[in-house]
């Protein structure tokens, strides 16, 4: 099954220094046809002004993972975590019992990114956080792993989920082998057919009950991937 969710029908909240598209309930916006996709709970495609953004908020028991598209996006923590994640990069927060944090667009220039949260496996573990540069050549017509609940060199959370990143030329395709009984979300930058579904750019693509999925790249596209129970 595979569900093409249109940008235009995605929540919007509008907050003059945050523009937040939900792909899935949040705050004041309340779908119950889209309150979560498996294990996914959150995927907010937000844009953040330029010198503005999130002050110190609490978190427990979320895996929380930012992917930044454009600008750059920094962290502050009570662990003691300060970071910076520019484009393509990734950052990911283990809520765990609990931890406060800000996050903040110290750039001249707007900041987009996904935020996408994914519900724990570890309830009350111990709060982590941790961020790794991704250079986008290095997942130029594959998926790349960016983050896992898994020991394989990418970024570690506490939860049965992979997020991949992938750039497709126009014209070629990228495949990913799937579990029929898992939960994908995927969420191109430009115009894609997956598995022949045309979506539009920054549309949401809900996928389960596929063994493989093929996206082939109708022009220059950056892709975001999460596969979860």
């Amino acid at each position: 099954m595979i569900d093409i969710r249109p940008f235009a029908s995605l929540g919007h909240a509008d907050h003059g220094w945050l523009d937040a598209r939900h792909h899935f309930s949040f705050a004041q916006y309340h779908d119950p046809d889209r309150m979560a996709w498996g294990r996914i709970r959150v995927w907010n495609d937000d844009r953040i002004a330029a010198k503005s953004g999130f002050p110190p908020h609490p978190h427990r028991d979320m895996e929380i993972v930012t992917y930044v598209r454009s600008g750059a996006i920094s962290h502050k923590d009570s662990m003691g975590n300060v970071g910076r994640t520019g484009a393509g990069d990734v950052q990911v927060m283990s809520a765990g019992t609990g931890v406060m944090h800000a996050e903040y667009n110290l750039e001249d220039e707007e900041t987009t990114l996904f935020q996408i949260w994914i519900e724990t496996d570890k309830p009350g573990a111990q709060p982590q956080w941790g961020m790794k540069p991704f250079p986008k050549e290095a997942r130029q017509g594959a998926f790349q792993l960016l983050a896992s609940g898994g020991d394989d060199g990418a970024l570690s959370i506490h939860a049965d989920a992979r997020i991949l990143g992938a750039s497709v030329k126009a014209g070629d395709s990228v495949t990913y082998d799937a579990s029929p009984d898992r939960h994908l979300y995927l969420v191109p930058s430009a115009r894609v057919r997956v598995n022949g579904k045309e979506a539009e750019a920054r549309d949401g693509v809900a996928i389960t009950g596929e063994e493989q999925i093929q996206v082939e790249a109708m022009e220059d596209v950056e892709l975001v991937l999460v596969d979860a129970r």
